[in-house]
């Protein structure tokens, strides 16, 4: 029975320090994402998913740092408690359990869940207006391109390594992989 923690910040710069600090447990592996809660698609946490054994317990510091879509984050404890993990959420106080789940505790993850997704809609809202309206200033260029990644993908390529395993290998989608080697430089 491993004590498992999950941490997880949207971007490389943020600090994961506060996630988890003061719960006073000793964990047995920690995982860890710089990675957007919109997916799942993350590379700790699929680690996490491999490795958690029956009677395992996996600690998250809130229900928004597993997952940002209440489709995602229900899918997860339910596929977690199925296999009789369990499943802690410290800053809400709220465990999850295989066929011991209260009606409240439910509900709870429903409407935090909710909550989470919500939040990930109106940040996405923000950003497209403040694009736009950077875009109509001339100040918006859109993202510039890795060069030093499209050459790495254009090598693993030519090794003959299918376009999964070279995005699992530089840890990017599919997608970036298929656009990279339609680039013409």
């Amino acid at each position: 029975m491993a004590e498992l923690a999950y941490i997880r910040v949207s971007t490389v710069e943020q600090n994961t320090e506060r996630q988890l600090s003061g719960c006073g447990i000793t964990f047995d592996k920690v995982y860890e994402d710089k990675a957007s809660g919109g997916s799942t698609k993350r590379p700790e946490l699929a680690k996490l998913m491999d490795y958690a054994r029956e009677g395992d317990t996996v600690h998250v510091h809130s229900i928004d740092r597993l997952a940002r879509s209440l489709d995602d984050l229900r899918k997860l404890v339910t596929d977690w408690n199925n296999k009789g993990i369990t499943i802690r959420f410290h800053k809400e106080g709220l465990n999850f359990t295989a066929d011991d789940n209260t009606p409240i505790a439910e509900l709870m993850l429903n409407m935090l869940g909710a909550v989470a997704q919500f939040e990930r809609a109106i940040i996405r809202e923000r950003q497209t207006e403040g694009i736009s309206k950077a875009k109509d200033k001339g100040r918006y260029k859109g993202r510039k391109p890795d060069y030093e990644r499209n050459i790495k993908i254009r090598g693993l390529r030519q090794d003959g390594l299918s376009i999964r395993k070279i995005a699992s290998e530089l840890n990017c989608n599919p997608s970036t992989v298929q656009r990279s080697l339609k680039l013409k430089n």
